[in-house]
């Protein structure tokens, strides 16, 4: 089985499965949150302004900026789609070395930052604050089979989600390109279509998702392995 084939077989797998267990539905803002937090860093790496953030319950979002330049502004509006693609790969990364708990503070940092610098209202701020006590509770209390699972259906769940909002943004790039988002906004100041950047979205984001499968499907040495489980054992052992 090649491996674009494994990477297309587990993320419709994963975009079916996610959606049958209870309250996912609500993870899926946390790609939103990456895909906006990734607009707000580049626009304060361009040296532009980040006046406010907003998530909202049907998991779109919109990063308010002042912008010192329209390359800048290009810059920021590529980081959207591209920031939560590579970022899904990092997760996946991270679980491959059992780094979960790194992970989760990761993100919860993010959070973080969103609410004390961006989001101050709404939807955006009750979803942040409540995912960042989530995390802290697993963090803290959640053992490291809870931990791992809640880890895993997070990673999946941005996986997919980076994958699906490129699709989302694709049709909306033929049949109202208007209405294409970020595509539509780098349309207007580099006078391409609104359908070649969302093409170029969307093959981002499956280079990112084989990636990032392959981080999962990943074998660990023997060496390794053995060692870490003596090293575990010996830690165990002295507690």
């Amino acid at each position: 089985m090649t491996k674009w084939l494994k990477t297309l077989l587990l993320l419709a797998g994963a975009a079916l499965l996610t959606r049958f267990i209870p309250f996912s539905h609500i993870f899926r803002t946390l790609d939103t949150m990456i895909h906006e937090f990734a607009h707000a860093m580049v626009t304060l790496m361009m040296s532009g302004q980040v006046q406010r953030i907003d998530l909202n319950a049907d998991h779109s979002g919109v990063t308010y900026t002042l912008m010192t330049s329209q390359s800048s502004s290009i810059l920021a509006s590529l980081a959207g789609y591209t920031g939560a693609s590579l970022f899904a790969v990092l997760m996946f990364y991270l679980h491959a070395r059992q780094l979960h708990k790194w992970g989760l503070g990761i993100i919860t940092l993010i959070a973080a930052v969103m609410i004390l610098l961006y989001v101050h209202e709404g939807y955006g701020l009750l979803w942040l604050a409540g995912f960042i006590v989530l995390n802290v509770v697993v963090i803290l209390a959640g053992g490291r089979t809870i931990t791992k699972l809640y880890y895993l259906l997070l990673a999946f769940i941005t996986l997919e989600e980076s994958v699906a909002g490129t699709i989302i943004i694709l049709t909306a790039s033929v049949l109202s390109p208007s209405q294409a988002g970020d595509a539509a906004n780098l349309a207007n100041w580099t006078h391409v279509p609104a359908w070649i950047w969302s093409v170029f979205f969307l093959l981002f984001s499956l280079f990112c998702a084989r990636a990032a499968i392959g981080q999962f499907l990943r074998k660990r040495r023997p060496g390794l392995e053995t060692q870490k489980r003596g090293l575990g054992f010996m830690r165990g052992r002295s507690g």
